[in-house]
């Protein structure tokens, strides 16, 4: 009994210890990762004056709007936020159709070579932005859409669809077929099981899918500086820095606000579906 008592206390402590010690790891990582966050915040906020002096880092003496009233009247944020979202929906809706569709019939239907098809769908994904920028640019250019921010919309696609295929596959080989075979025994056709049956169970990966996109559409730069040079097409990741910046001269306090507003929109997306984002994920590496 005295045996049982000591093990069953050294098991109390044991657990007490990896606590302890998980929740200072916990509190580290929060600090590490969420410092330059509130760095942002605090800069967004401080007049200009106070950034130069850097009197107080990790405070704020005079709590300003000046940075955000700049931002939106002697620059051309909002169109650039209009932009943005543009191109991010755009090019989210039809890569997540596309990536599916995709999927769906190289899961689903018997083709000739469509593990390789699949795999090499993936590997397209893998190809640096640095080798297909250069011929991206020829091709906007053919198609007269160069400055222009619909070529975001036409060349983004190529960059996404590889990935929400390859998520997508992974989800669709999690879903039984004998729910669309039942279906289609009760008089569905495959269209019908498709979006009747398999698409609702399939929701998490695709808004998953959906989320990667939007989140890489709003954040991508090496495409938008090249194919889009004039100002007022440009989207946030390339106006704000042209803008707000000159040789070794930076306006800290807009730029501060500006990626904070930026941010928000992915924030916000992340903060909606999550959950499913993580199941999604999951979901398709496993099975991928």
């Amino acid at each position: 009994m005295a045996t049982y008592k000591k093990l069953k206390s050294d098991r109390r402590i044991e657990n007490f210890t990896w606590s302890v010690v998980s929740y200072i790891l916990l509190v580290i990582f929060l600090i590490f990762f969420l410092f330059p966050v509130l760095w942002m915040v605090m800069t967004a906020f401080k007049p200009n004056l106070e950034i130069a002096t850097n009197e107080i880092p990790l405070g704020i003496m005079n709590p300003t709007l000046e940075n955000f009233t700049f931002l939106f009247q002697e620059t051309g944020f909002t169109i650039w936020l209009g932009n943005s979202l543009v191109v991010s929906f755009a090019t989210t809706i039809f890569s997540v159709i596309a990536g599916t569709l995709a999927a769906y019939a190289l899961v689903r239907y018997r083709l000739v070579g469509s593990r390789i098809m699949g795999m090499s769908i993936f590997v397209t994904y893998l190809l640096p932005q640095t080798l297909l920028f250069i011929p991206m640019a020829i091709v906007v250019r053919q198609l007269g859409l160069y400055d222009n921010m619909w070529a975001l919309v036409v060349v983004y696609p190529t960059i996404m669809v590889p990935f929400c295929t390859w998520l997508m596959m992974g989800y669709f080989r999690a879903i039984p077929r004998d729910m669309e075979e039942s279906a289609r025994v009760d008089g569905a056709s495959r269209w019908q099981a498709f979006f009747m049956v398999t698409l609702p169970l399939a929701v998490p990966g695709i808004i998953s899918a959906g989320i990667f996109t939007f989140t890489m559409s709003w954040s991508e730069y090496l495409y938008a500086l090249v194919l889009v040079p004039s100002m007022e097409q440009q989207t946030i990741p390339i106006g704000v820095p042209n803008a707000l910046s000159s040789g070794d001269v930076y306006v800290w306090g807009s730029l501060m606000g500006a990626a904070l507003l930026g941010s928000l929109p992915v924030v916000i997306v992340y903060a909606l579906f999550m959950r499913f984002f993580v199941s999604g994920m999951m979901q398709g590496a496993v099975k991928g």
